[in-house]
């Protein structure tokens, strides 16, 4: 009697388990950008590390597409310069409103 309980309780935390694996796993592969507008000038970086380079200025109220939320502070995002070709790059997420 104790094995059946037992089976029966593991049987139904693997599945609880594996919906919750299908779920998210799903969700996760069909991600694209997201676009915000910014609130305030900040700059584009190459890198989230103080030595980074400054790729380019985003002037406040662009349209940013955010690809990824990398960090704490920085987001991970793709936009597009005065002369049409798109910078991907770093950006604190202090540029956009919440």
């Amino acid at each position: 009697m104790k094995k059946a309980l037992l089976f029966c309780s593991l049987v139904a935390l693997g599945a609880c388990s594996a919906a919750k694996d299908d779920g998210s796993s799903a969700s996760r592969g069909n991600r694209t950008p997201v676009a915000h507008n910014t609130v305030v000038e900040c700059a584009l970086y190459d890198g989230m590390k103080k030595e980074a380079t400054q790729l380019m200025t985003v002037a406040s109220g662009m349209e940013v597409q955010v690809m990824d939320t990398v960090d704490t502070y920085f987001v991970k995002a793709r936009v597009t310069n005065p002369a049409g070709e798109a910078q991907v790059g770093y950006m604190y997420r202090s540029c956009f409103s919440r």
